[in-house]
C-alpha cells in the first residue's frame, strides 16, 4: 500500500497490517459519543463516499447499542486513545473499521483519510491498516481574494470548501474590500456582484458542518480605494494625489483612510455593525496592511509630530478596542508593525499578528522570532504565488510554503494561512491555485511527512481527480515556465507584465529573444501531456479550456516581447496579435462566467486594453 496509496495530507504514522476488509453492501455507521450529533457530518462524509465508490448505502446509528456484527464503521470520541487536539487513530481490520479521536474534529479528519483510502481501493476491499495522525498547526487556513474583481459563485465556493475540508483545512477567509453587500453603503458594491448577508450565513453553516471556521476579513485602513473614489467617502482619504511607495514607484491616491479624519473610524464601526453578525467565528481579520501613503497627505503633520509608526499603532489600537468590545479576537497583517519593531512589545497579548510574505526567501525566521519574543500570538501567511503570474510560480510557491511551515513551527505559530490574491485583474483561474493549496495543506498538517511529497501526483489525484497523473504534471510544469527565460520579477512573472504593460516598457524588461523561444517551447512541452488526462471531475472539460487559455495567453505574451524587440513586420505582427487577443478575450469572458459572478469582469477585461490599442497603430 505504501508504494501505491497517496494521502493528502500524508499521515504522520502509517502501519500496514496483513489482510483486508471486504465492505458489506449493508452495515451501520456507529456514532459513539456523548453527543452523537457532533459526529454526524463525519459519518455522512463516509456515507456519501461509499455510495459513490461502491454503490453501497450504510445507515447512521447513534450510540453504541447496535449489534457488533452489523457495525461496519465506528466513529468514537476517545481522548485517552488520542490525547492531542484534532488527533485520530484509523484502524481497519478484517472485520470492521474504527476511527477513534480526541474530539469531533479528529473524527472528521480520520474519516477524510478513510475516504482517500476507500477511493484508491478497488472492488470495495480495504487493506488493513493502522494510521495515527495529528496536526503541526492547530489552524490551517486558506484566504481567497474576492475584492480584486473576481467574486466566486456560490457553487465554486461550496466545491472548493468541500475539497479543502477533505485536505484537513479548518479556516477559510474571504478577503474583502468592497464586495460585501453593505445595506448602508450600496454605492461601493453596486457593480461588484457582492456576497450578500444571506450567502455568508449559508456559507458559514456549510463551513461549520466541515469543521471550518469562516473568518470575516474586511480591510480597515489601507486598500480602501474602492471606497474612497466615491464622493461620499472622498473626504476620508489620506490623499488623492501622487505618493511614494516602498517599492520605488509612485501611486495615485486615494488608497488609505486618514486615521484622524472625522468619520474614518465611524465608517469602520458602520461596516462592522453590518458584517460581523453574519459570521459565527470569534475571529476577525481587520487587515490594516500596506498603508503606504500614510503621512503623505492629511496625516503628514501628525506623523511628523508623533512618528509614522505611532500614528499607525494608535489607529490600530482604536480598531482593536472596537473589535474586542464586540467579543472578537482581532487579526491584522503584520507588515507595517514589522517596520516599527519597537512597537511590537506594546501589542495586546490577545491579538493575532499575521506574518505574511510571498517569496521563497521571505524572512519568516526573523519576523516570527520578533512576535514570539514579545509573546504575541501569530500565524505564518505564505501564498500560492499565482497572482500576477498567469499559471503560477511553482518553485517559488513550494519554497515559500515550506519556509513558512518550518519557521512557524520553530517559533510556535498558532496557524498557517495560505493566501491566494487577485492583484491586477485576477487573471489566474482557480485551477492554477490548486497546486499551492495542495502543498500548503500538506506542510501545514505535518511538515515532516509532506515536505517531500510527489507534488504532481498529489495534485493530479486530489485536485483534478486524474488517475493518470497527467494534470498535476501539467499544472506543475506550467507553473514553472516563468523561470525559463531567466528573468526574475518579484511577486510576479514577466509573462504577466508582457500582457499588461505597454510595448515600450516591455522592451526594457530584459527578456531576451532566446529566452522567449525557450519559453514558447516550454509551453508546448508542458501542455502536450494534457491529451492523456483522465479527470473524473464533472468540470473536466472546463479545466482543459482554462489551461488552454492560459497557454494561449502565455504565447501571446511571448509574441508581444518579440514585437517590442522588432521581430517581424510590425504591421503584420500587430494584425496577427489583434486577432489572437480578440479570441483570448472572448474565451476569457466565457470562462469567467462559468465560475464567477459578472461583477468585476469588465474591470478585469479592461486590462487587455493597452495591448488592444497598440495593435490598432
Amino acid at each position: 500500500m505504501e508504494n501505491t496509496m497517496l494521502f493528502l495530507p500524508a499521515p504522520r504514522q502509517v502501519n500496514v497490517l496483513s489482510g483486508a476488509y471486504r465492505l458489506p453492501e449493508r452495515a451501520l455507521i456507529c456514532l459513539d459519543a456523548e453527543n452523537p450529533f457532533a459526529l454526524r457530518s463525519a459519518g455522512e462524509r463516509f456515507q456519501k463516499a461509499l455510495l459513490a465508490a461502491a454503490g453501497y448505502r450504510w445507515d447512521l446509528f447513534a450510540g453504541s447499542a447496535a449489534p457488533a456484527d452489523r457495525v461496519g464503521l465506528t466513529l468514537r470520541i476517545a481522548p485517552e486513545r488520542s490525547p492531542r487536539l484534532q488527533s485520530y487513530r484509523l484502524h481497519v481490520t478484517p472485520s470492521a473499521i474504527t476511527v477513534e479521536a480526541h474530539d469531533p474534529e479528529g473524527v472528521f479528519y480520520g474519516v477524510c483519510t478513510l475516504v482517500q483510502l476507500l477511493e484508491q481501493s478497488p472492488n470495495a476491499e480495504l487493506p488493513c491498516v493502522e494510521i495515527v495522525d495529528w496536526p503541526d498547526f492547530p489552524v490551517r487556513g486558506v484566504m481567497l481574494d474576492i475584492s480584486r474583481d473576481k467574486v466566486y459563485s456560490m457553487e465554486t465556493l461550496y466545491e472548493l470548501v468541500d475539497r479543502l475540508a477533505g485536505w484537513k483545512i479548518n479556516q477559510v477567509q474571504l478577503y474583502t474590500e468592497h464586495t460585501f453587500a453593505y445595506q448602508n453603503h450600496p454605492v461601493v458594491w453596486e457593480k461588484a456582484s457582492p456576497m450578500t448577508g444571506e450567502e455568508i450565513m449559508a456559507l458559514d453553516v456549510y463551513c461549520r458542518e466541515r469543521f471550518i471556521d469562516l473568518v470575516p476579513n474586511q480591510n480597515s485602513f489601507g486598500h480602501m480605494h474602492r471606497w474612497l473614489i466615491h464622493p461620499e467617502y472622498a473626504g476620508l482619504a489620506e490623499t488623492h494625489e501622487w505618493f511614494d511607495t516602498p517599492w520605488n514607484t509612485r501611486m495615485k491616491g486615494p488608497f488609505s483612510l486618514a486615521p484622524e479624519a472625522p468619520g474614518s473610524f465611524e465608517l469602520l464601526q458602520s461596516l462592522y455593525d453590518e458584517l460581523l453578525p453574519h459570521f459565527t467565528s470569534r475571529l476577525f481579520n481587520v487587515g490594516c496592511d500596506e498603508t503606504v501613503d500614510l503621512g503623505q497627505g492629511a496625516s503628514r503633520a501628525i506623523c511628523e509630530e508623533r512618528g509614522l509608526g505611532r500614528v499607525y499603532f494608535d489607529f490600530l489600537m482604536r480598531i482593536y478596542k472596537e473589535v474586542s468590545r464586540r467579543g472578537k479576537t482581532m487579526q491584522f497583517w503584520g507588515d507595517i508593525i514589522n517596520n516599527h519593531p519597537e512597537l511590537v512589545p506594546e501589542l495586546p497579548r490577545d491579538v493575532i499578528a499575521l506574518e505574511w510574505g510571498y517569496e521563497a526567501d521571505h524572512p519568516f525566521d526573523a519576523n516570527c522570532a520578533r512576535f514570539a519574543a514579545s509573546g504575541i500570538p501569530f500565524y505564518v501567511c505564505p501564498g500560492t504565488s499565482t497572482w500576477n503570474s498567469l499559471a503560477g510560480r511553482t518553485e517559488n510557491s513550494v519554497g515559500n510554503l515550506i519556509n513558512a511551515a518550518e519557521n512557524g513551527l520553530k517559533h510556535g505559530a498558532l496557524g498557517f494561512l495560505n493566501t491566494d490574491w487577485g492583484d491586477n485583474g485576477h487573471w489566474q483561474p482557480p485551477m492554477a491555485s490548486y497546486l499551492g493549496f495542495v502543498v500548503g495543506a500538506g506542510v501545514s498538517w505535518c511538515l515532516e511527512t509532506n515536505r517531500d511529497m510527489d507534488i504532481p501526483a498529489a495534485v493530479s489525484r486530489f485536485a483534478f481527480e486524474d488517475t493518470s497523473g497527467t494534470m498535476g504534471r501539467v499544472a506543475y510544469d506550467m507553473g514553472n515556465i516563468y523561470k525559463v527565460a531567466g528573468v526574475y520579477v518579484p511577486n510576479s512573472s514577466w509573462l504577466f507584465w508582457a500582457l499588461q504593460l505597454p510595448l515600450e516598457e516591455i522592451a526594457k524588461r530584459g527578456v531576451s529573444l532566446e529566452g522567449v523561444e525557450r519559453t514558447l517551447e516550454a509551453i508546448d512541452a508542458a501542455m502536450a501531456p494534457m491529451e492523456n488526462e483522465c479527470m473524473a471531475r464533472p468540470d473536466a472539460g472546463l479545466i482543459r479550456r482554462e489551461f488552454t487559455l492560459l497557454a494561449d495567453m502565455m504565447r501571446h505574451a511571448c509574441r508581444r516581447v518579440q514585437l517590442a524587440n522588432g521581430v517581424g513586420d510590425p504591421g503584420a505582427v500587430r494584425a496577427e496579435l489583434a486577432s489572437s487577443l480578440a479570441g483570448i478575450e472572448d474565451e476569457y469572458r466565457a470562462l469567467w462566467l462559468l465560475r464567477n459572478r459578472p461583477g468585476g469582469l469588465e474591470d478585469s477585461v479592461a486590462r487587455f486594453n493597452t495591448a488592444a490599442e497598440e495593435y490598432k497603430k
